[in-house]
């Protein structure tokens, strides 16, 4: 830079990452990242659902309704994640059958 330009107090030039200059790869990682938190959250409201039958069954849970309301957010996260699925696989399907 400038070395006038650098004795300006405040200014900080902003660093460019490999992300900044693709934004391609950086659409990319988003996605990945949202596929990603989507599996675990799924993963992680069928592993309560579980843990909450099991203290069901154990006689520790003391209201039936958080077990089915437990329940409930796991059914709906997998069936999110089934037709996350779908329409991503769908998706492809359709640029498969695109004629170039």
């Amino acid at each position: 830079m400038n070395p006038i330009i650098n004795n300006i107090p405040g200014l900080n030039p902003l660093p460019l990452n490999q992300a900044d200059i693709n934004p391609i790869a950086r659409a990319g990682s988003d996605f990945s990242q949202m596929i990603k938190s989507t599996i675990d959250k799924t993963a992680t409201a069928e592993s309560l659902g579980n843990k909450a039958i099991e203290g069901l069954q154990s006689g520790q849970a003391k209201n039936l309704h958080e077990v089915m309301i437990s329940m409930e957010k796991a059914d709906i996260s997998l069936k999110m994640l089934v037709q996350f699925r779908n329409k991503a696989l769908e998706a492809y399907e359709k640029i498969m059958r695109m004629q170039i």
